[in-house]
C-alpha cells in the first residue's frame, strides 16, 4: 500500500535566485535608510556621512550573510529545521558583530577616528545586538515561511502533473483490449504485438510525469499508441510524420505527443465517418524546437465528443512546458478551414 507522506520541511533558500539576493540587499538598504533617519534631524553633512557609513555597514553584512547561508545550506543539508535555525542565527549575530568591529577599526587605523573605541562602544553594541536580534529573527521567520511555500507548491504541482498524467480515458483501454481480443484467433502475432505495444503505453502513462526524455523514444510512443488505434480505426486512421532538422540527442518533456494525439484520434478522426489524417509535424527553428499536429474537424459533431477531454490533455500538456520551461514554451491551437492545429514551441535541451 502506497504510503502518503508529507513533504518534509527545509531551512533553506534558493540564493542563485537573482530576485532573492536582490531581496536581501533591498531590505540591507531601507533599514540603513530607517537607521540614518532616526539618528539625525536635519540632513546635513555629517547625516550624509552617516547614511553612508550604515549603508557600507548594512549592504557589508547583507552580502556576507548571502554567502553564509550559501556555506551552511551546502556544508550541512541534512540538519533538521531547528539546529540549522539555531546556527544560521548564531553565525548572522556574529557577521553583524564582526562587521561592526571591522568598521570601527577600519575607522580607527585610517585615523577618520581619533579613538580605538568610541565611548559609547560598549552601549552601541548592546543596541545592535538587540536590533540584530530582532532583525535576523525576522528574516529567518520569512526564509522559513518562504521555503515552505515552496514546498507546498511544488508538491501540489508534482500531484496535479501525475493526476493528469493518470487521468486515461476508458474508452481507450476498453477499445484497445476489445481489438485485440479480435486478434488472438485471427493473427495472434499482430495482437502479442499490441499487447506489447498498449503495455508500454501504460508503462510510461503510470511513470513519473517530471521526466524529461529524449524525443526518439516520445516519437517511438506515439508511434505505438497510433498502431494500437489503426486496430480499431483501421483505413480511416492515417498517419502522417514529417521531421525537419530535429536533433536526435533533443530532450522533451514526458507525454507531450500522446495526449494530444489522442486528442486528434477521439475528437477529429472517431467521430468522422470517412476518418481523416493525423498531420504530425516536428521542426527546429534556431534553438527552439516546433510541434505541429492537425486533425480533420468532423463536419457534424458527435454529442458525445465533448471538449472537456481536450481540455484536460491541453492543460496536461501545458502544465508539464511550463514546468520544465517556464515562460519560454508555447502552447497554441487554432481551428481554421476544417482543420484542428495545435502548435508546441519549447527551447531545444540535449541529453
Amino acid at each position: 500500500m502506497r504510503e502518503n507522506r508529507r513533504p518534509q520541511e527545509r531551512f533553506s533558500l534558493d540564493l542563485s535566485s537573482p530576485s532573492i539576493t536582490l531581496r536581501f540587499f533591498i531590505g540591507a538598504q531601507v533599514i540603513a535608510t530607517i537607521l540614518a533617519v532616526a539618528r539625525n534631524d536635519d540632513p546635513n553633512p555629517g547625516a550624509w556621512n552617516d547614511f553612508l557609513l550604515l549603508t557600507a555597514f548594512t549592504q557589508t553584512v547583507a552580502l556576507l550573510s548571502i554567502v553564509a547561508l550559501k556555506i551552511i545550506a551546502n556544508a550541512l543539508p541534512n540538519l533538521g529545521v531547528v539546529t540549522k535555525t539555531a546556527v544560521t542565527f548564531v553565525v548572522l549575530l556574529l557577521i553583524v558583530v564582526g562587521v561592526y568591529e571591522g568598521i570601527l577599526f577600519i575607522l580607527y587605523l585610517t585615523e577618520i577616528t581619533a579613538q580605538r573605541w568610541p565611548p559609547d562602544h560598549d552601549t552601541t553594541l548592546a543596541r545592535l545586538i538587540i536590533i540584530s536580534v530582532l532583525i535576523i529573527a525576522m528574516t529567518l521567520r520569512y526564509i522559513f515561511i518562504h521555503q515552505r511555500a515552496q514546498t507546498r507548491s511544488e508538491s501540489q504541482q508534482q500531484d496535479r502533473l501525475q493526476a493528469l498524467q493518470s487521468r486515461i480515458r476508458p474508452h481507450f483501454l476498453f477499445n484497445s483490449m476489445n481489438s485485440v481480443a479480435s486478434l488472438i484467433r485471427s493473427d495472434p502475432d499482430l495482437a502479442e504485438k499490441a499487447l506489447q505495444d498498449l503495455a508500454d503505453v501504460f508503462r510510461v502513462l503510470l511513470a513519473d510525469a517530471r521526466k524529461m526524455v529524449p524525443i526518439t523514444a516520445e516519437g517511438e510512443l506515439a508511434r505505438q499508441y497510433l498502431d494500437i488505434e489503426k486496430l480499431r480505426l483501421g483505413e480511416r486512421l492515417q498517419v502522417k510524420w514529417t521531421a525537419s532538422n530535429v536533433p536526435r540527442s533533443a530532450l522533451i518533456p514526458s507525454l507531450t505527443l500522446q495526449p494530444l494525439l489522442e486528442n486528434a484520434v477521439y475528437h477529429g478522426i472517431e467521430p468522422s465517418f470517412d476518418g481523416g489524417t493525423v498531420d504530425i509535424q516536428l521542426w527546429s527553428e534556431g534553438e527552439d524546437l516546433n510541434i505541429m499536429i492537425s486533425n480533420p474537424v468532423p463536419e457534424v459533431a458527435n454529442p458525445n465528443h465533448t471538449r472537456r477531454g481536450n481540455r484536460i490533455a491541453m492543460d496536461n500538456v501545458r502544465e508539464r512546458l511550463s514546468r520544465h520551461f517556464g515562460g519560454r514554451a508555447t502552447l497554441q491551437n487554432l481551428e481554421q478551414q476544417g482543420n484542428y492545429y495545435v502548435k508546441i514551441r519549447m527551447p531545444i535541451v540535449r541529453g
